[in-house]
């Protein structure tokens, strides 16, 4: 993980994932409306010390939730995730800046094996003292990518000749984070 200068700290220490409140999904055009997927099984790590920050985690692309199970065979298939050979999606921040509850993450997301630079653009929730005790923060974090720069190009044409899903999907990620004792 890389560590870099941030404008305004973030609360020092290092945060682990809670995947129950957490969810990291997506959204693309197809067929004129908006389709929704999501990720149920993903971890990550917030290590906030001195003046930098990192966040780093992954999703398993096994655990896509479509609510068609035909839908879901394919999205895991070559045509799209290619579960079988690429089995995570994974992230790894470069520079992390805050500024106010605002935050932007730079880093490098890998779908299907190919790995391409992005911008995560969201806001950060202060810290919160749970009812059992424990210090939780949020992140809210999203960016948009071209699917077809990293080998998602699957597509079928509609009848007046436009392609029937968008090449823009908009990566989504509300993210509660524990501090680990």
């Amino acid at each position: 993980m890389s560590t870099t200068e941030i404008r305004q700290q973030l609360p020092t220490g290092t945060w682990t994932l809670d995947p129950v409140h957490s969810t990291i999904g997506f959204e693309v055009e197809y067929l004129g409306g908006t389709f929704r997927g999501r990720f149920s099984q993903a971890e990550a790590r917030l290590v906030v010390e001195g003046d930098g920050a990192s966040l780093a985690g992954s999703a398993q692309v096994a655990s896509i939730d479509l609510k068609d199970e035909n839908l879901t065979t394919h999205v895991q298939s070559p045509d799209f995730f290619d579960a079988e050979r690429h089995p995570e999606l994974t992230f790894e921040s470069s520079e992390v800046e805050r500024s106010g509850d605002d935050l932007i993450v730079r880093g490098g997301i890998t779908i299907k094996g190919v790995e391409q630079p992005v911008e995560l653009t969201g806001s950060f929730a202060e810290p919160i003292t749970d009812y059992a005790g424990r210090e939780r923060i949020g992140l809210r974090l999203e960016t948009t990518v071209d699917r077809t720069a990293f080998g998602v190009s699957w597509n079928a044409p509609l009848p007046d000749g436009k392609p029937a899903l968008a090449d823009e999907v908009k990566l989504t990620a509300d993210l509660y984070f524990v501090r680990e004792a």
